[in-house]
């Protein structure tokens, strides 16, 4: 083990030894190390600075409760990196699972957005829309984009992250981001 890693180590020993003992002092330093890490963690994957707080208190929350269990050579970057990563991916799982809702939403009152017409004309004018838009914006956004709203297997993040060949962890910022730009075609087409 290099000097560096061995120091960084010995460090984290310290500091989670501190912390067990209540040390003020030692949970301020642990904070000041690692605080930016584990709130950039969210922020990678797409979610806003106010979930990343909410996500970095509970990292820290949990250490808390686990500092006792947890062994004095813990790698503690790594310890805050998972519980920070595993939090966010619940958030993203949570707000995916919203925004479906939403999107069900959106499905069931057709009418309201067709201006009260339900024939089969004014839908198929929809359909003809969103088919039109979708095919303006590129094609991996096409591709996900119908992999998680138009494919009739209704595949899982897992599912479609093998079948596009992107990380899991991808798929909701990129698909906020590929129905911004649907959504600006749409507006765009529609003005």
């Amino acid at each position: 083990m290099s000097g560096l890693k061995q120091r960084d180590r010995e460090l984290d020993r310290e500091l989670l030894i501190g912390c067990r003992r209540g040390d003020r002092r030692s949970w301020r330093r642990l904070l000041d190390r690692y605080e930016r890490l584990v709130f950039s963690i969210p922020l990678s994957y797409g979610l806003s600075r106010e979930d990343a707080a909410d996500i970095a208190q509970l990292t820290f929350t949990i250490f808390l409760q686990s500092a006792d269990g947890l062994r004095e050579d813990s790698n503690l970057k790594g310890w805050l990196a998972t519980v920070a990563r595993r939090h966010t991916w619940r958030a993203m799982g949570k707000r995916s699972r919203e925004m479906v809702r939403k999107d069900e939403d959106l499905a069931e009152h057709a009418a309201v957005l067709l201006g009260e017409r339900e024939d089969g004309f004014s839908l198929w004018e929809v359909s003809d829309w969103l088919r039109s838009g979708l095919e303006r914006v590129s094609v991996p956004c096409r591709k996900l984009l119908f992999a998680l709203y138009l494919d009739a297997s209704q595949p899982s993040y897992a599912e479609v992250s093998e079948k596009l060949g992107v990380p899991v962890g991808s798929i909701g910022p990129t698909r906020a981001r590929c129905l911004k730009k649907l959504r600006d075609v749409l507006e765009a087409e529609s003005a």
